[in-house]
C-alpha cells in the first residue's frame, strides 16, 4: 500500500520528469502561480540564456528543475503543497548580498544567516507562498546575474 504524502515531499516517480499538470497537481495551484510568475519572470528578463533542465536527484530529493548557464543559476523544488527555489551564492555574491543586508526582508537575512557556508557557496532555499517571496529570489538571483535588459 502505498502511503499518502505529505507536506515537503518531493515527486520522485522516476520514470519520466513531470510535466506542467504533475506539477500543478503536487504543488497546489496557489504555488503553481508563484511557480509560473517565477519562469515567466526567468524567461522575460533573461531571454534565450537558460534552458531549464529536469534533473532526477535520487528517491529522497525527487525531481528539481534547474536553470543553468556555464554555473547554476537557480533549481526550482517542486514540494508537495510547497514551491521553494534553491538559489546558490558564491564569494562575490555573498558580498554583495552583506553590503545591502538591511535592504533585504528580515526573514531572507535570517535565512542566509542559518543558512550552512559551503566551498562554493551558501546554498539558500527560499520557501515561495507570496509576491514578497517572490521578489525576494528576483532580487537575488538578479544580484547573481545581473538581466542582460528589461522586458518591454
Amino acid at each position: 500500500m502505498e502511503q499518502s504524502p505529505e507536506v515537503g515531499d518531493r515527486i520522485t516517480d522516476k520514470s519520466a520528469p513531470p510535466d506542467d499538470d504533475t506539477v500543478r497537481d503536487w504543488i497546489g495551484p496557489k504555488a503553481f502561480g508563484h511557480w509560473a510568475e517565477l519562469r515567466n519572470w526567468i524567461e522575460a528578463y533573461y531571454p534565450a540564456v537558460f534552458a531549464p533542465e529536469w534533473l532526477y536527484r535520487g528517491k529522497k530529493r525527487g525531481w528539481s528543475l534547474r536553470y543553468k548557464k556555464s554555473r547554476a543559476f537557480c533549481t526550482f523544488l517542486p514540494e508537495y503543497r510547497l514551491f521553494s527555489v534553491e538559489v546558490v551564492l558564491g564569494g562575490a555574491e555573498r558580498e554583495k548580498f552583506e553590503a545591502r543586508r538591511y535592504g533585504w526582508r528580515p526573514q531572507l537575512v535570517k535565512l542566509y544567516d542559518e543558512a550552512r557556508a559551503y566551498p562554493d557557496g551558501k546554498w539558500l532555499k527560499v520557501g515561495i507562498s507570496s509576491a514578497a517571496d517572490r521578489r525576494d529570489v528576483t532580487e537575488l538571483l538578479s544580484l547573481k546575474r545581473p538581466p542582460p535588459r528589461s522586458p518591454g
